[in-house]
């Protein structure tokens, strides 16, 4: 199993998630965000006065999934995230050892 941790711009949300329900992938978890990579934010004025917005809103999208279906999760988010500029986002892999459903112990993929 592996947990995939996607972080996109907002406008993206809807689009990375309704490709992800066309592949079979329902479970997800989504979360606001606030951060800044290369882009370093930018400036804004409010009421005549310059100001600098250096944490940019973002959503952070958390999925378990056994392995086999990690390639195509990854392959479905990057496109229907990308816009070809910069803040696009990034995707995190990482190995889960094991999952447990509070509900009743069970244990292992078939609690995904």
């Amino acid at each position: 199993m592996q947990k995939i941790e996607a972080i996109l711009q907002p406008s993206k949300l809807d689009a990375v998630k309704d490709a992800l329900l066309e592949v079979g992938i329902e479970g997800m978890t989504i979360l606001e965000a606030r951060g800044h990579g290369r882009q370093k934010g930018h400036s804004e004025f409010y009421r005549g006065r310059e100001y600098t917005v250096d944490l940019l809103p973002k959503i952070k999208i958390e999925l378990v999934l056994p392995d086999h279906l990690v390639d195509k999760a990854v392959q479905v988010i990057s496109s229907a995230a990308r816009t070809g500029k910069i803040g696009d986002g990034k995707i995190f892999l990482s190995k889960i050892d094991e999952a447990i459903r509070i509900r009743n112990d069970e244990r292992g993929e078939t609690v995904l």
